[in-house]
C-alpha cells in the first residue's frame, strides 16, 4: 500500500492501518516519512498527558481509570504504554495492555505498548512521531505511560502538555522524587493507593516540597485509589485545570514550540549519526595517541561536509 493510501486509512480511523504506521515509526522504516508528511495537515494539537512514577506506583491502573473517565464524557483517547524492551525481540516486555482489557473493544480507545529499546528517559525514541500519528488519527487525548522514572528519566515533561507524577505512601517515593528532580517536572502529583497507611504523611511531605518551588504553576496533590476509582474525578479536574492554565498563560504555545524543536533536532541528529561511520584508520590514530578524540571528531565531520 502506498503512503497516501495508508495515511488516508489512518485519518479514517482504521485501527490496523494506525498500528501499521506506528510499527513503521518504531522500526525506522524509510516509507514512514511519506506517511508522516501526508498526515501532517491533519495534526490538530491533541492534548498529551504523561503519567510517570516508580515501578509499582499503579501507572497502568490510573491510566485505565483516566481512559474510563474521558470516555464517559465522549472524548476519544489513545494510550502509549512504554515498557522495557525484551532483550530478544526488542519488543515491549511487560505489555501493560493486559491491565487495560476493559477498553479492548471500545472503538474510541487505542492502546499500544512500545518497547523503550534501550532509550533512556522513560520513553521510546519513536514516541514523538507516534504522538503525531495518533493526533492525525483524531484522538483528542493521548496518554503516555512511561517505563518508570529513575533519577534521570524525566523526558516525559518534554513530550507531554501535562505530566502527572505518581507516588505510593510509605515507600519513600516523596523524598526520592525530590532527590531525582522529578518533582520539578510534575504538573500534578498523585498519591495513589491512598487507602494505605502513611498517606497523609506523604501528602504533607509533597506539599512541603511544593511550597519551596518558585514556578508560576503550583502542582496540586491528589489522592487516589485507582482500583476502586476513588479520587479519579478530582484527578481529571486538576488535569483540566492545568490544561486551561497552559492556554491562559501562553505556556502551551511555548511548550509546543520547544517540543517541535526537540523533535526536529532528534531526527536531524539521527540522520547525521546514520551517515557517520568511523573509519578504522581514524580510530587507530586515536587509539595509539597520534590524534585526540576531539580532533578526530572534527575530521570525521569535515569528511561529510559538516
Amino acid at each position: 500500500m502506498d503512503a497516501a493510501a495508508l495515511a488516508e486509512r489512518v485519518r479514517a480511523g482504521d485501527v490496523r492501518a494506525l498500528a501499521k504506521v506506528i510499527s513503521m515509526v518504531e522500526n525506522g522504516e524509510s516509507g514512514v516519512r511519506s506517511v508522516i508528511k501526508d498526515l501532517a495537515p491533519m495534526v490538530a494539537g491533541a492534548r498529551v498527558i504523561g503519567l510517570t512514577g516508580a515501578p509499582g506506583a499503579g501507572k497502568s491502573t490510573v491510566t485505565s481509570a483516566l481512559v474510563k473517565a474521558l470516555r464517559a464524557r465522549g472524548e476519544r483517547a489513545a494510550v502509549l504504554a512504554v515498557d522495557p524492551s525484551s532483550p530478544f525481540s526488542g519488543g515491549a516486555l511487560l505489555g501493560d495492555r493486559v491491565r487495560m482489557q476493559e477498553h479492548a473493544t471500545d472503538p474510541g480507545v487505542f492502546i499500544r505498548s512500545m518497547g523503550s529499546r534501550g532509550q533512556l528517559g522513560g520513553l521510546a525514541a519513536a514516541t514523538p512521531q507516534a504522538i503525531r500519528v495518533l493526533d492525525a488519527a483524531g484522538f483528542g487525548v493521548i496518554l503516555i505511560e512511561t517505563v518508570g522514572v529513575g533519577q534521570a528519566e524525566v523526558e516525559i515533561a518534554a513530550a507531554a502538555d501535562t505530566t502527572a507524577l505518581l507516588v505510593v505512601p510509605g515507600m519513600g517515593d516523596a523524598v526520592q522524587a525530590a532527590k531525582a528532580g522529578v518533582l520539578e517536572v510534575a504538573d500534578v502529583l498523585v498519591v495513589n493507593k491512598a487507602d494505605r497507611p502513611e498517606t497523609q504523611r506523604t501528602v504533607r511531605d509533597l506539599r512541603s516540597m511544593i511550597a519551596l518551588s518558585a514556578g508560576r504553576w503550583r502542582p496540586p496533590v491528589v489522592t487516589t485509589v485507582a482500583t476502586s476509582g476513588e479520587g479519579v474525578d478530582e484527578l481529571v479536574r486538576q488535569l483540566d485545570r492545568h490544561w486551561a492554565w497552559l492556554a491562559e498563560s501562553g505556556e502551551r504555545a511555548r511548550q509546543r514550540l520547544a517540543r517541535a524543536r526537540d523533535e526536529v533536532s532528534a531526527l536531524a541528529f539521527g540522520a547525521v549519526r546514520a551517515r557517520l561511520e568511523v573509519p578504522d584508520e581514524l580510530a587507530a590514530r586515536v587509539a595509539d595517541g597520534r590524534l585526540g578524540p576531539h580532533e578526530a571528531a572534527e575530521e570525521l565531520l569535515a569528511s561529510v561536509g559538516l
